[in-house]
């Protein structure tokens, strides 16, 4: 009778402009059999502001399927794009 944790990436979802969406599901296990599970999420932006700077969005600390995902789709123009649509809805 072991009990047992795990962390999983267990969904990866492109958003219509370029944002990664991942799910991270943690079981609960009693001999390989699911006690409890529990969702949580994340966002993950093609690129990052700081004042009037962009900057690629550091995903080094993701999991390396979500690295995978994030660098197949964060094209140049998916960056630009993305970065044009916030700061269009940041002008005053």
């Amino acid at each position: 009778m072991a009990l047992t944790k795990e962390t999983v990436v267990d969904k990866i979802e492109v958003l219509e402009m370029g944002q990664v969406q991942v799910r991270t599901a943690t079981r609960v296990k009693e001999d390989g059999a699911v006690l409890s599970s529990s969702f949580s999420r994340h966002v993950l932006e093609p690129s990052t502001k700081t004042g009037d700077t962009w900057a690629d969005t550091d995903i080094s600390g993701e999991d390396a399927r979500v690295q995978a995902v994030a660098n197949a789709t964060w094209t140049d123009s998916v960056k630009t794009a993305y970065q044009a649509m916030i700061d269009a809805k940041t002008l005053p």
